[in-house]
């Protein structure tokens, strides 16, 4: 019953009078998609009761133009509400399976009668049985469509994307995983929509049991969860070959919340000597705190890893391959296999490898860990972390990320899903660069950090899996610090900034960014000497990069 004093319309066809359609090419594709393939973890599904019908398959939008009387009869709160997703767009969406022909007009309008005035239309269009209802009460304080809930999401299931099997390669899966196949937003935008929310509610309390209950799958509260950055992790399980992700606002705060859930209080973990420092910091002073110890082995100490699972109850080996800053590798199968063999879990940080240039979870390992802000935004101007593995895990993750917060900001998750889509074409112009810009270095510096380089250490074990080697080369400069610094400041490219992984090239000295605070036998005793500079190649041409570098070492 329409409110006193309101406007209420029972629309139930395209009345001609209304607006004006018309049709746009499927969305989606000519036919419909089977169940079995999925549309991720939110999609739609079928109605109830003869509400609206939203479906994917064989989407047919159609694009309404309203009479300029028709949106200002609605309340401002509706109208506030609509703009969300659009009114004419969940018009359209909701029709988009009622194409019929035209209503037959009024009989006022045969009989010569003129026009008919807008109740009369739509009387008369009342008459078309196969259109589902919508109902808009102008004056309430909310507009209610039926079959659009939360907003615009339509929820139904909390499953994992299943890659659609004609996206074959990471550069496809970069650009359409998580979005094109169907994702929890209803729009006909081709970019992932920014959901800006800390809330999302219930019509009636009976839909909150039922979410309670796990009979209804919805959002809650925005710290358990956002449509935009549901999209984001959905890409990032695609290209990792994951179950399920975790993205969280740093990757530090994946490091650290992943470690809090997964090793018990009092229990041991092993991690490498050569790590990024605030991992190291953690793992050494905050950890001990819940009693939990740790044993630290060189990255290529295999005997030492053994002799540690020997020793210990070892719930966790977590390292990073390549590390930072030194590039060293492990053999990511190899550890798998022996820590598995004694009942503890594998995590690899591999920011500097990213998940096109090493596939950590087809080695063997339960989990990989990144720093989404370095390649994966790729742009220098977002702050992420994200965490991939099976369901089981990720999940004993993500109830104590709930607890702890550390959520990612939806506007964030939007710039690491933009990121995303040129990560196949940057990550492949930044490896071509630093393998070549570390075969130069290696006739001037005193030595060069880089696993594509035969040199290496561990190139045998990076060659067998790894694709490409990424794009940070660290090197040691023929000098102390006095004369790093002359190098560091002659470059003209790069900037001097703590970070890695962008479009602009980026170069630090450790000695100073990172480890000023230590004593120069404190840093050389983590392996950071004086002279050493960690070089982060960005999308720049090469022949610029190798002029600017060639220069600067003249200069010294």
């Amino acid at each position: 019953m329409a409110v006193p004093g309101s406007l209420h319309l029972q629309i139930t066809s395209a009345s001609p009078s209304a607006f004006e359609c018309r049709s746009d090419p499927d969305f989606f594709r000519s036919s419909p998609r089977p169940e079995s393939a999925g549309y991720g973890r939110f999609g739609c599904r079928p109605g109830s009761a003869g509400r609206a019908v939203l479906s994917s398959g064989g989407l047919s939008s159609l694009i309404f133009r309203f009479p300029p009387n028709f949106v200002r009869q609605l309340s401002t709160k509706a109208r506030r509400n609509c703009s969300n997703i659009g009114v004419a767009q969940v018009v359209a969406a909701s029709w988009s399976n009622s194409n019929g022909p035209a209503p037959a007009p009024s009989a006022s309008a045969a009989s010569g009668g003129g026009a008919p005035s807008p109740a009369a239309a739509l009387a008369g269009a009342a008459a078309a049985p196969a259109v589902p209802a919508l109902d808009f009460v102008a004056g309430e304080e909310a507009l209610a469509v039926d079959g659009i809930e939360n907003g615009g999401v339509v929820s139904q299931d909390l499953g994992t994307l299943e890659a659609s099997s004609f996206l074959s390669y990471d550069g496809s899966l970069t650009v359409h995983a998580g979005e094109r196949l169907g994702r929890g937003i209803v729009t006909d935008a081709i970019t992932t929509p920014v959901v800006n929310t800390s809330a999302y509610f219930f019509k009636k309390t009976a839909e909150l049991i039922d979410f309670k209950e796990k009979r209804r799958a919805s959002f809650e509260y925005g710290r358990y969860g956002n449509p935009t950055t549901v999209v984001a992790e959905e890409k990032i399980s695609a290209l990792e070959g994951a179950e399920s992700t975790l993205i969280m606002a740093s990757g530090m705060c994946a490091s650290t919340v992943m470690l809090m859930a997964l090793v018990p209080a009092g229990g041991h973990m092993v991690t490498t000597t050569d790590c990024y420092r605030k991992t190291r910091i953690f793992i050494e002073t905050i950890l001990p705190r819940m009693g939990i110890t740790a044993t630290v082995i060189d990255p290529a100490d295999v005997e030492g890893l053994k002799s540690a699972l020997e020793k210990n109850k070892v719930s966790l080996f977590f390292t990073e391959s390549p590390t930072n800053p030194l590039f060293r590798c492990v053999d990511i199968k190899l550890v798998s296999d022996l820590c598995h063999s004694k009942g503890a879990l594998v995590c690899i940080d591999g920011t500097f490898a990213t998940p096109l240039n090493q596939k950590v979870l087809a080695l063997g390992a339960d989990l990989v860990l990144h720093s989404a802000t370095k390649f994966i935004g790729g742009h220098n101007d977002v702050l992420a972390g994200c965490i991939s593995g099976s369901l089981k895990l990720i999940t004993e993750i993500r109830n104590l990320h709930h607890v702890l917060g550390g959520a990612l900001n939806p506007n964030a998750a939007y710039l690491i899903i933009r990121g995303m889509k040129t990560l196949h074409l940057r990550v492949k112009q930044q490896n071509s660069t630093a393998q070549r810009m570390a075969e130069i270095l290696e006739a001037h510096p005193k030595r060069v950090y880089y696993p594509g380089l035969p040199s290496h250490p561990e190139h045998q074990i990076a060659k067998k899996q790894m694709t490409g080697f990424g794009g940070v080369v660290s090197f040691e400069i023929d000098g102390d610090l006095m004369t790093t610094i002359k190098f560091v400041d002659a470059l003209k490219i790069p900037y001097i900034a703590p970070s890695f992984g962008g479009c602009e090239s980026i170069v630090d000295q450790p000695a100073i960014m990172s480890y000023w605070d230590l004593s120069q036998a404190e840093r050389v005793s983590y392996g950071i000497s004086d002279s050493l500079v960690r070089f982060s190649f960005g999308v720049e041409d090469l022949e610029d990069l190798k002029a600017d570098v060639l220069q600067a070492l003249e200069a010294i």
